[in-house]
This record gives C-alpha cells, sequence and structure tokens, in this order.
C-alpha cells in the first residue's frame, strides 16, 4: 500500500491540502477520513469542498443528519459515521448508491464502518501533534490500489511546496 504523509501547520494548510486532494478526485472516489476529535476532518473536507467549487462556508460536520450532500464540478457526499451505534443505521442511509455514484464521498470517521467501505478507498488519517497546537500529520493510504495516480500527483505537488502558509 502506498502512502504519503504531509505536515500541516495550520487549519488554513490542512484546507489548502485538501483543495490540493480534490484537483485529482475522480467521480466514484470514497474518502475515509480518520483522527481524533478536534484533528481537522472538516476543516480538510471544507478544502475538498472548495477544490470542488463548493462553498466551503455551505460545508458542516453532518454528525447528526449523517449525510450532507453538495454540488459543484462533481457531487460531494459528505457522512459522519461518529455517532453510527449500529450496522443498520449505516445500512439504511443508502451509502451504496453513493460510493458508487458519480460524486465523491467523504466518510469522516470512515474506520467505525470499515467493512461498508469499498475494497478500494483512499484512507486520509489527520494526527494532532502533542506539543504545537496546530500542527497536523496527515497520512493518505492507498487502500486497494485504486489511487497511485492521485498519490504520485499529490507528492510531487507536497515535494514542490516551500510552505502551506
Amino acid at each position: 500500500m502506498q502512502q504519503l504523509k504531509v505536515v500541516s501547520d495550520s487549519p488554513e494548510a490542512t484546507d489548502r491540502i485538501g483543495w490540493l486532494t480534490a484537483g485529482y478526485l475522480r467521480p466514484g472516489d470514497v474518502l475515509s477520513i480518520t483522527g481524533e476529535l478536534g484533528a481537522g476532518k472538516t476543516v480538510l473536507v471544507k478544502g475538498i469542498a472548495a477544490g470542488l467549487d463548493i462553498d466551503p462556508a455551505q460545508v458542516t460536520s453532518p454528525t447528526f443528519s449523517l449525510m450532507n450532500e453538495y454540488t459543484g464540478r462533481l457531487p460531494m457526499y459528505h457522512f459522519d459515521a461518529y455517532r453510527i451505534n449500529r450496522p443498520e443505521e449505516w445500512e439504511d442511509l443508502g451509502y451504496e448508491e453513493y460510493f458508487r455514484g458519480e460524486g465523491i464521498t467523504c466518510v469522516e470517521w470512515g474506520n467505525m464502518i470499515e467493512e461498508y467501505l469499498p475494497r478500494v478507498f483512499l484512507e486520509i488519517h489527520i494526527e494532532k501533534d502533542a506539543v504545537q497546537e496546530l500542527q497536523r500529520t496527515i497520512s493518505f493510504l492507498d487502500v486497494g490500489g485504486g489511487y497511485e495516480k492521485l498519490m504520485a500527483k499529490l507528492r510531487k505537488e507536497v515535494d514542490h511546496a516551500h510552505s502551506w502558509d
């Protein structure tokens, strides 16, 4: 499995990483976004939305609604699995239709419904730094082998960037 790690030193940098990622996403892509509370999952999703020509101000964490849909260059389906207590709740959402759809699917807390994720997806894990409050390590993991091109292009972007400010 191919992996890429990027260090973000601010919410704005995390947003920009999301925006850059969106430039390489294709219809049907599924992203599982994980990390502890307050790590910046929704900030990253807002950046992805902006990169898909969706107003990031519209994007809110769907913690209580479980799913929000946004229209942009590609549709974006934004799920939050944090409050899923039983597998049946996830099944009732009709998730398969979205995973196979023409849009981009972002699942916050995707690790909580991992058995429902497709065989191929992009896992994005955000880890807070224990010392520097705003710093995050964002790890991209190509699960199933479908994101080689995205990872290579994103790696090139990161290698050429001197600063995320």
